[in-house]
């Protein structure tokens, strides 16, 4: 299985470097391989999603390794529940695929596994197809999946928003979602420099009907940033938008800014059917039986 159309929902195929669907839409594929699935018409703003500059803030701050226990215990928990192969595992908001081609790279030792990465942004689907090739990336909304019913075994979030229907909808029964939400205590010290009231972050489930939660885990460790690292991991976060520029050049001055994660990490598993997919007890196929 591959794409489905975002504008009438049908297949699409790939023929030279195009793909197209029965009603003649077409999408091109780029010469970096990646797909353009967002149509004009579905754009909120004529350049969705992060800009290069924190675009390029964050692939700087991952490469440094920082955030690498995060994506190993993502890694871990995916690992641990899939099936056998082959499977097919969906990272929604991937950014520039960090998370997504490990999550790929370990697949591929276990057999045979084809990993999507979508986000909205442009400019950082671009530069993750250029430096993964073991990920299907596509530029596309996470509110309108291009994608099939039923087609993944499972779906990564990390941060990323996206309705629980449409989630519904493209993981396979018993699939699973995981995803990554900050936890209470998360870089409590870049909040402290730009709030006066600092609050723990809320880390109430989010409703997830149509799966139930199977598992929680916490991951919390200190940092210690140099002034670079601590100017990119703010240029990535939501807190760039609020802090003043005095912030800046604490952070521009400071050689060792120590600060700490928390993240929360959730598992769902779908249930076996959604209310819409129930049927009448004389429609009960075999293999349900």
């Amino acid at each position: 299985m591959s794409y489905q159309c975002p504008l009438c929902q049908q297949p699409l195929v790939l023929n030279q470097r195009v793909y197209s669907c029965e009603n003649q839409h077409q999408f091109d594929q780029a010469k970096e391989g990646y797909v353009n699935l967002l149509p004009v018409q579905h754009k909120r703003s004529r350049q969705p999603g992060d800009s290069a500059d924190m675009m390029q803030a964050r692939r700087n701050f991952l490469d440094a390794g920082h955030y690498q226990p995060l994506q190993q215990q993502v890694c871990d928990l995916l690992m641990r529940v899939l099936p056998a192969p082959p499977v097919s595992v969906l990272d929604i908001g991937c950014g520039e695929g960090y998370y997504t081609h490990e999550v790929a790279r370990r697949l591929a030792e276990q057999g045979e596994a084809i990993v999507y990465g979508l986000d909205v942004a442009k400019i950082a689907i671009r530069a993750g197809a250029k430096r993964y090739r073991n990920v299907e990336f596509c530029v596309a909304s996470s509110h309108r999946l291009p994608f099939s019913d039923n087609q993944f075994d499972a779906v990564l979030r990390i941060y990323a928003p996206c309705k629980a229907e449409e989630l519904a909808r493209v993981v396979k029964p018993m699939g699973y979602v995981l995803t990554v939400t900050p936890g209470p205590r998360h870089l409590m010290q870049f909040k402290a420099l730009i709030y006066q009231d600092v609050q723990l972050h809320d880390t109430t489930p989010e409703q997830m009907p149509g799966f139930t939660l199977m598992e929680e885990q916490q991951l919390s460790y200190p940092m210690t940033l140099n002034s670079e690292e601590s100017a990119a991991l703010l240029q990535m976060t939501p807190f760039a938008w609020r802090a003043r520029p005095e912030v800046w050049g604490i952070l521009a001055t400071t050689e060792q800014f120590n600060c700490e994660t928390d993240f929360t990490l959730r598992l769902w598993q779908r249930e076996w059917q959604r209310e819409s997919e129930s049927a009448a007890p004389n429609e009960i196929s075999d293999s349900q039986a």
